[in-house]
């Protein structure tokens, strides 16, 4: 296994789709749907990646990116969306990558290669 990647989405089945698909390039996943989590994990685990969903129920994914950022800036951050999106990032950390919906085993690859 290469590494670990912590993938945030109240949507189960695309959680569940995004972890396969990382593992056909041998990266390991841990899930969660809760934004309020995410510290606690990666307080408690080594990932090399978090891969978050921009539309979360309990927090938006922009300010998940701002809340990871503070606390592990070196940690690449990916925001995923199936809609286009505008954001403005005046004093805000920028996300590393984007991944959009549909998701494709070409566009993982490419993030995967330039961010690890």
């Amino acid at each position: 296994m290469f590494g670990k990647i912590l993938i945030v989405d109240d949507n189960p089945h695309m959680a569940t789709l995004l972890s396969e698909m990382l593992a056909v390039f041998d990266y390991g996943t841990v899930e969660t749907n809760s934004c309020q989590h995410v510290l606690e994990i990666l307080a408690g685990e080594t990932f090399d990646m978090v891969i978050a969903d921009v539309q979360l129920s309990d927090m938006s994914g922009f300010k998940l990116l701002q809340t990871v950022k503070a606390a592990y800036p070196n940690i690449p951050f990916v925001l995923m969306t199936g809609y286009s999106t505008t954001h403005n990032y005046a004093n805000e950390p920028k996300p590393d990558g984007w991944l959009t919906r549909p998701l494709m085993m070409m566009d993982i690859e490419q993030i995967l290669k330039t961010l690890l």
